[in-house]
């Protein structure tokens, strides 16, 4: 068989493979936002053409933006026009305006109505750029660079494959690479939905979109666009299959094998079958009267109405591109009494920009972040993409004291045009009499990381060792762009182990924490255990350098090990009397903090000085 089948085999690599066929673009007629007409034979004399396929809302487009501005001025000059489309059957005029207002282009942005010239090229994404020669011959297709994906920012590109194209074309090369997928949104096709169906928008599809994505997909919150109507819905229904296949949407990364939380969003299979049978079956409507009444989401803030709200002294201004540094904010609330706080929000001035936001204490007389009360909590609440507001169960607070002030530590990113932002705290107190145990947030962590260059499984971990029983009430791991998987696991002095919270493909981008459904205790000589695994090597797309040692530190591109976890003392009720020994101990170690110990010592001296002078002068007067 193995001779017969090599002729044929050396005959086929002498037989000419048939050259590719080539695709070319017809002339199309299009309209811009404020109604001008433009044709691709407008452009005659441009040996090059770009066009780009835009839809307003998708986060890529925005943040190719700038990006596009800046090649279309640079090839201008020689001889090279651009042109976007924007082919998604639900953006209006009225989305293009508002986007060339936050993302100005220097060449037209079209609207494609009906798909027709998207068909012509057979455009899937936004964006996805294709290079038109002279002859209006497709030469390239696929992404502008590498510099930015779905869940990726990267601080510079490493290919910039449409600038390469156009590069080859100018010097009369053929594309070297004439082809790179583009990632991105879907490109919304037309579709005439069906009225009824087995499974309709109104009765099935609505309180799935309300209950799993519309916190987030709805005017004025972090997603890029909403899904609160059915004109949303269908609009965006291809890519919901496609996220939702790839488990991307609803974000969420703990393994279902471990641990029960109270914040899960994941859809059950069974909404997912539906979600799929009704993209599948043309997305029908159904019947208005079987729209249910959904209860509405809060306006403004999660939490219940603030009793006080901080926000950073002034706004500060994100630049349209490039990697911004951490931003520190301190802010004096003022408190003249100590304040329990029950429940606190962050709420970002704009959400488009605020990757994440901590808020720690500082005490007055320091310029320190410090620890605070008995557990030593590490900081008060913290605000990221799938981050919850912190409430905590009630009889349970943390403890802000008198004097003490806020510090913002704000990550920023930018969205391709420059943006501003204040960000807020909204605090809710608690009765201070009511409150049976104190919180902390721990953190385990690592400042002596180091991670050699080109790990792909770099293991670090950290223990914690219970001294007191005490109760879990939430996770929140936190790592940079090499993080890989991130683990808890309780060790009890039985000598058993429990896996609490597995985090098998960590997200840089989703900054989850983990409410458990019900409190965990650990009894006292447990161990809680941290373990993290990073990937340094070229085999992770979000590497921002394999060939680094990696250390601990703040920006993206350093790295983080940081444990942290909500806490409380089991038995502890701070209602209670306390014992009169414990009375006495606290009234006694206020009589020695350390200023009044010293004010003690030098009152002593003196007096101890007086006395030997005394005794001195009495001495002399007896001597002859």
């Amino acid at each position: 068989m193995f001779f017969l089948y090599l002729p044929l085999h050396l005959m086929s690599l002498l037989t000419p493979l048939p050259e590719p066929t080539e695709q070319r673009i017809d002339d199309f007629k299009l309209r811009d936002a404020r109604g001008q007409v433009h044709r691709l034979e407008d452009y005659h004399s441009s040996n090059l053409v770009v066009v780009v396929f835009l839809g307003v809302d998708c986060p890529l487009a925005r943040m190719y933006g700038p990006r596009l501005a800046e090649l279309a001025r640079e090839y201008e000059r020689r001889g090279v026009a651009f042109l976007a489309l924007d082919a998604n059957q639900h953006d209006t005029p009225s989305d293009l305006l508002r986007y060339l207002r936050d993302h100005p282009l220097p060449f037209p942005l079209l609207k494609d109505v009906g798909n027709v010239v998207a068909d012509q090229f057979g455009a899937e994404r936004n964006p996805e750029a294709f290079v038109l020669d002279a002859q209006r011959v497709v030469r390239y297709r696929g992404r502008i660079d590498d510099q930015y994906t779905p869940g990726l920012q990267k601080s510079a590109p490493a290919r910039r494959d449409l600038a390469e194209a156009l590069e080859d074309l100018l010097v009369g090369k053929m594309v070297r690479q004439a082809h790179c997928p583009a990632s991105g949104c879907r490109i919304s096709r037309v579709n005439k939905p069906k009225k009824q169906g087995a499974i309709a928008y109104c009765r099935d599809i609505a309180p799935i979109l309300h209950k799993h994505c519309q916190a987030c997909h709805r005017a004025g919150e972090i997603a890029p666009f909403a899904l609160t109507s059915f004109e949303d819905a269908v609009g965006w229904a291809e890519t919901i299959r496609e996220v939702v296949t790839e488990g991307r949407m609803p974000p969420w990364h703990a393994d279902p094998r471990y641990g029960k939380f109270a914040n899960d969003p994941s859809l059950t299979e069974r909404e997912k079958q539906k979600l799929f049978a009704w993209i599948e079956s043309g997305c029908p409507r159904g019947e208005e009267a079987d729209l249910p009444q959904l209860p509405p989401f809060p306006s403004g803030w999660s939490i219940p109405a603030p009793d006080e709200v901080v926000s950073m002294p002034r706004p500060f201004t994100v630049p349209a591109e490039g990697i911004i540094d951490y931003q520190y904010f301190v802010v004096d609330p003022g408190f003249t009494e100590d304040k329990w706080i029950q429940a606190a929000e962050v709420r970002p001035g704009n959400r488009a920009v605020v990757h994440h936001c901590n808020i720690f204490l500082q005490p007055p007389g320091s310029d320190d972040i410090q620890f605070q009360g008995e557990l030593g909590s590490y900081c008060l609440v913290a605000a990221a993409p799938g981050t919850p507001p912190l409430r905590l169960p009630e009889g349970m607070a943390k403890r802000v004291p008198a004097g003490w002030r806020f510090v913002f530590v704000l990550h920023y990113t930018a969205v391709g045009s420059e943006q501003t932002d204040r960000t807020s705290l909204g605090l809710k107190f608690a009765d201070p009499h009511a409150v049976k145990k104190e919180a902390a947030t721990e953190l385990m962590f690592d400042l002596d990381l180091r991670i050699p260059p080109g790990a792909s499984a770099h293991r670090v971990s950290q223990t914690w060792q219970v001294n007191r029983d005490v109760l879990l009430l939430a996770f929140f791991p936190h790592m940079h762009l090499r993080g890989r998987s991130f683990r808890y696991e309780a060790f009890y002095p039985d000598g058993s182990r429990e896996i609490l919270l597995d985090v098998p493909h960590y997200d840089f981008n989703w900054q989850h924490r983990y409410e458990l459904a019900e409190p965990k205790r650990l009894p006292a000589g447990s161990r809680l255990c941290c373990t993290a695994v990073y990937d340094n090597s070229v085999n992770n797309p979000a590497n921002p350098d394999p060939s680094a040692e990696v250390r601990a530190g703040l920006q993206s591109w350093d790295e983080m090990f940081n444990g942290y976890f909500d806490v409380v003392l089991a038995d502890e009720d701070l209602t209670l009397p306390k014992p009169a020994l414990v009375r006495a101990w606290q009234s006694l170690h206020l009589f020695f903090r350390p200023m009044i110990a010293v004010l003690f010592v030098c009152i002593g001296g003196v007096y101890l000085t007086r006395r030997r002078l005394a005794e001195l002068l009495h001495v002399n007067e007896k001597q002859p």
